[in-house]
């Protein structure tokens, strides 16, 4: 018995295992739908064209296997051998096509590579990819297809910059990078997305999402400092250390101050690491829950004035003479991860455990934890929005867990530093806190207008 048109498109998709969209493939042979896609699939080609012949404007015509036409030619190829393949209802054609071409191109690049000694196959890997976007550009998600040749010539045009990291990276900054991926990509989905306490506090996933996102914050910190060569300098290393943590730069300073160095400009850039502390934990707000920067932005932007004005004037004091004595510490170290997360997970649980019913249990929690870290006490308060708290019960959970962690830092210095260190930080904390305050206090909070967040709204 003959087969209807709709069946043989079934069984194509079956087989071949493309996707086809259905609207598309209803209306295969009508033009308004074939030449858009068409014209995408040339436009990959054009772009991952454009960036190879770019690369190898300098070598004569002919001198090279593929350029901006060729490369736009098989783009166009491969999205019209896919839509012959669905309007014939023959997937083999599309195979057929793709064996072909791949046949053709890697003999003319294998000759190419012979005359020059060349043996990479990028080139190759190109053009098969070009020509399978192109296909997929015509019978599949064309969105998909249009980010993937985008994302495609950013590579290939990445390459001096890839290489030159690679001969600068560190085996530390690279088992750091792996240990983010495997973090993200395999643990994260893997952990149950649900409470599995009483008190619907610990979630499993979004403990360790929250971990991901601090972790990710202070890699890049660090990476960007490594990138920009500034790990010199007890000013650059101590903002550079606030991104990890100001408590530790704190205390690191304050011992440098007890050897008898001059203590102003030490005062100086720990009262500016306080300032990267509170643009940091601003920015986990901004990210998770942006909603509570209508109730805390304000105050926070007054208490970063003060600590950045403080900071100035005690650097103007006296040059800072010296050098640190070690870079930014690898925030990817398994052991404060696995600290992190677990102290994260208690101080959820405790804090959903003590808001059930009222609010003032999680602002209780997060003023003991912000003493200890800021950034666990502060996670642990947002992700209570719209469960056991308000937005402004936590916007009151996270003030108090910056002015708790400021008082934290100023005991380590205290215990650790002279008094001609720990003086000028405590007026500076006093300052930023005063102006915190009555920014709180006589300013009008407002309705954040931005994105939802991670939390939603």
């Amino acid at each position: 018995m003959r087969r209807s048109p709709c069946s043989r498109r079934t069984n194509l998709s079956r087989v071949s295992g493309l996707q086809p969209n259905p609207s598309f493939s209803d209306t295969v042979h009508d033009v308004d739908s074939l030449i858009p896609r068409l014209g995408l699939a040339l436009a990959i080609g054009l772009l991952v064209g454009l960036e190879r012949g770019w690369r190898e404007r300098e070598t004569p015509d002919g001198g090279r296997t593929a350029g901006i036409r060729t490369y736009s030619i098989a783009g166009l190829l491969g999205g019209i051998v896919a839509a012959l393949a669905v309007s014939l209802s023959a997937p083999s054609v599309l195979i057929a096509g793709f064996l072909g071409f791949t046949a053709v191109f890697a003999w003319y690049k294998a000759r190419e590579s012979i005359h020059d000694q060349n043996y990479s196959v990028t080139d190759v890997v190109a053009g098969l990819s070009v020509f399978a976007l192109g296909a997929l550009a015509v019978v599949g998600d064309h969105r998909a297809a249009a980010a993937a040749g985008t994302a495609l010539a950013t590579v290939l045009a990445s390459r001096d910059l890839l290489h030159g990291l690679l001969k600068r990276i560190s085996w530390i900054e690279l088992r750091s990078a792996l240990v983010l991926a495997v973090m993200t990509a395999i643990i994260l989905p893997l952990l149950p997305n649900r409470a599995i306490d009483p008190w619907g506090g610990f979630n499993p996933q979004q403990v360790w999402l929250f971990t991901v996102l601090t972790a990710a914050i202070s890699f890049l910190g660090y990476i960007a400092v490594r990138a920009f060569g500034t790990t010199r300098g007890v000013l650059v290393s101590g903002l550079a250390g606030a991104v990890i943590s100001s408590t530790a730069v704190t205390l690191a300073l304050a011992r440098s101050a007890k050897t008898g160095a001059n203590q102003w400009p030490l005062a100086g850039a720990a009262t500016l690491a306080a300032t990267v502390s509170l643009i940091r934990v601003t920015a986990i707000v901004a990210i998770v829950a942006p909603s509570v920067l209508g109730v805390v932005g304000l105050a926070i932007l007054a208490a970063i004035g003060g600590f950045t004005l403080c900071g100035i004037l005690f650097l103007s004091r006296h040059a800072i003479s010296g050098e640190a004595t070690q870079p930014p510490r690898n925030p990817f170290e398994l052991g404060p991860l696995a600290l992190f997360a677990g102290l994260f997970a208690v101080v959820s649980t405790v804090s959903a455990a003590f808001s059930v019913g009222s609010s003032s249990g999680m602002v209780a929690t997060s003023a003991v934890s912000g003493m200890f870290d800021v950034d666990v006490a502060v996670l642990s308060a947002l992700r209570l929005i719209g469960q056991q708290a308000t937005v402004e019960a936590v916007g009151h959970a996270v003030l108090l867990a910056l002015t708790t962690n400021a008082l934290g830092r100023l005991s380590v210095a205290i215990v650790a530093g002279p008094v001609r260190f720990w003086l000028p930080l405590a007026g500076a904390t006093a300052m930023a806190g005063v102006l915190g305050l009555v920014a709180f206090v006589t300013l009008p909070h407002f309705e954040w207008l931005g994105m939802p967040g991670v939390l939603g709204n």
